[in-house]
């Protein structure tokens, strides 16, 4: 497909407040879905503050690729993907801002925003398919993550058992053209049947955009719960193995798997569905919760600074979005920082 492209680095921000889940259980109410298995709270999440944009969190995480690779490699950017899981406006991405805060004049600038937990698989096809063209050789993608902090922590949302669960976060990745750590294959899927299936609600019941005194949260209950349930147990396996199977490898010889964490069901029938010893899916929901887009790049990158993937391993990112209406698996050769 033209030029190899490579996954050279992850760099990532988790907010400095770390909120125990004794916090939410102060103030947990009557939620009729208080027993479900998709919102067992993790033991702590991150939360970024009220003035806290994604441009900030971005910019953040930015700060690890500096100071490993410089601040020319900023100047170096032909593309730039943004993925926002809580837009700071709802016109546009942060694409722009990010840009200019670091200094970057990149040919592409796009803001990326229905991949949604799988993002960061989505945007690194993406750009893998512009810079193996020729479309430029350095692109970095950026996925921020601030509604932790924001939506789930309101007066009325926090009562409810899906606030206890997201935790906050961003990071980036910075991908060349180049043979270091190949892109050796990519899946994306998607299923527009289930699009219309991730809702928002308040009570009263209001549009999102309207004013009203409800406040906006996700609409579920156990019908829905147990569609997404069933999705996600399907769709994720899927890709993975789609990818397993084209380079040649199979899933219980991947050396690293790093998915979403949307809840501790999903974590463990994966890794069952895969045929992996649990030791090989590495995630973070104890520590951070459901970072929704954050969550792979993080555990990515969290395997990286601890030694657990080394040059030479395998590394396959899978996960799937919103209520299911997107999927998508990818597999590298990690060839290391240096």
């Amino acid at each position: 497909m033209g030029y190899p492209v490579s996954l050279l680095d992850v760099s990532t921000h988790l907010p400095e407040n770390r909120v125990p889940a004794e916090y939410f259980a102060q103030f947990a109410g009557t939620d009729d879905l208080k027993d479900s298995l998709m919102f067992r709270a993790p033991e702590y999440r991150h939360h970024a503050g009220l003035e806290v944009s994604n441009v900030d969190m971005i910019e953040r995480a930015v700060e690890g690729l500096v100071e490993r690779h410089g601040e020319e490699m900023l100047a170096d950017v032909d593309v730039l993907l943004t993925h926002s899981q809580l837009p700071d406006l709802p016109i546009v991405g942060c694409g722009g801002e990010v840009a200019d805060r670091l200094g970057m004049n990149p040919e592409w600038i796009i803001d990326v925003h229905n991949g949604g937990c799988a993002a960061f698989i989505l945007m690194m096809k993406m750009a893998r398919q512009m810079l193996a063209s020729g479309s430029g050789r350095t692109a970095l993608i950026a996925v921020s993550q601030t509604c932790a902090g924001k939506v789930f922590v309101q007066e009325q949302v926090r009562k409810k058992a899906q606030s206890s669960v997201p935790g906050d976060g961003a990071a980036v990745g910075l991908l060349t053209v180049s043979d270091q750590s190949p892109i050796l294959d990519i899946e994306c899927r998607y299923y527009g049947e289930f699009a219309g299936d991730m809702t928002l609600t308040s009570d009263p019941a209001r549009l999102w955009w309207q004013a009203g005194s409800g406040e906006g949260y996700v609409s579920f209950n156990e019908a829905k719960i147990s569609k997404v349930l069933a999705r996600g147990n399907r769709v994720v396996p899927e890709v993975a193995l789609t990818v397993c199977d084209r380079i040649g490898v199979k899933s219980k010889d991947i050396d690293l798997l790093v998915t979403n964490q949307p809840n501790r069901v999903f974590l463990r029938n994966w890794n069952e569905a895969l045929e992996l010893p649990r030791e090989r899916h590495r995630d973070t929901f104890h520590e951070c919760g459901n970072l929704f887009a954050v969550g792979i790049p993080v555990n990515f990158a969290t395997a990286i600074d601890d030694g657990q993937v080394k040059p030479g391993d395998i590394a396959l990112m899978a996960g799937f979005a919103h209520a299911g209406d997107f999927a998508g698996a990818a597999a590298i050769r990690w060839g290391g920082r240096g």
